[in-house]
């Protein structure tokens, strides 16, 4: 026996500053960054089931079952809270893969917050989030659901908010290693600190763009391209990279203008994540 289907969002995000200061014992990095939501989502619909089975209605290419992160996320809450019933997941994929908007972590975040209200597990806020970081750094951000300055491995949050603009997002056609660009020994990882008004007046410096452009050649032609029709810039470890565009008409013109074989889309920042806004309704 199954029940209806219900649906969430799973929001990208952009790093709109990275600032690399150390690297820790434990081989994370202590980071200063900016996160902001995009209305950019994927999908994600739950179907409960009562033999405490969690399985994917359909794999995702590319991405075998141990890690994927949404089966994760859901065997690690079903532990967590000694929940009996399981779930079939059914992922409808949007965000680029590999693209440095964060799509993985997003939908894991998505499969804590769903399952926590449609098993009934009753977790806190902090409890949700101490799990979440069991999964990857980034997921707390989806699951505290606001834009914000983060510091620490990219965990502590600090209310912001960041313009919402429009952004043209360009996808230069390759998958970035993150796990390739933190270990590799070019990296800078001493840089000065910067505060939140530092932010505000225009400091966007993202520390990993230049061992990026190095070392991912698709990446330097994208954003030799950008720099020629103005701002370009690139959120976390890429490879995708956006621009400010001043409304929608205007990101969508310099979309057309895309050379091949380069790709892109057009999408606006919300400071607000829509999987918090789904589930403030759902209250």
């Amino acid at each position: 026996m199954v029940y209806d289907a219900v649906s969430w969002p799973a929001p990208a995000k952009l790093n709109l500053l990275l600032r690399i200061l150390a690297r820790r014992q434990d081989g994370y990095h202590q980071l200063q960054t900016v996160f902001q939501f995009l209305d950019l989502c994927d999908q994600l619909s739950f179907r409960l089931r009562p033999d405490g089975e969690i399985k994917r209605h359909a794999p995702l290419p590319g991405v075998s079952a141990a890690d994927d992160l949404t089966l994760r996320a859901a065997r690690l809450l079903q532990r967590h809270a000694q929940i009996k019933q399981g779930v079939e997941i059914t992922l409808e994929k949007r965000i680029p893969l590999g693209g440095g908007l964060g799509g993985g972590s997003s939908d894991a975040a998505t499969t804590l917050v769903a399952l926590n209200r449609l098993w009934g597990c009753r977790l806190a806020p902090d409890e949700l989030a101490a799990l979440g970081l069991r999964l990857g750094a980034d997921v707390p951000i989806f699951l505290h659901g606001r834009a914000a300055w983060a510091e620490g491995i990219g965990e502590i949050f600090t209310p912001c908010n960041p313009p919402e603009e429009w952004y043209l997002l360009l996808f230069p056609g390759c998958e970035v290693s993150t796990a390739t660009i933190f270990q590799h020994s070019e990296l800078t990882r001493d840089a000065n600190p910067v505060t939140i008004a530092d932010f505000a007046s225009g400091a966007a410096v993202n520390d990993a763009l230049p061992l990026v452009r190095k070392l991912y050649p698709q990446v330097e032609q994208a954003m030799q391209w950008l720099e020629q029709h103005g701002e370009g810039r690139m959120t976390g470890t890429g490879s995708t990279l956006f621009a400010r565009c001043a409304s929608e008409a205007a990101a969508r013109q310099r979309l057309q203008q895309l050379p091949k074989p380069f790709t892109g889309m057009v999408v606006r920042g919300t400071n607000c994540s829509p999987l918090l806004e789904r589930e403030m309704r759902s209250q």
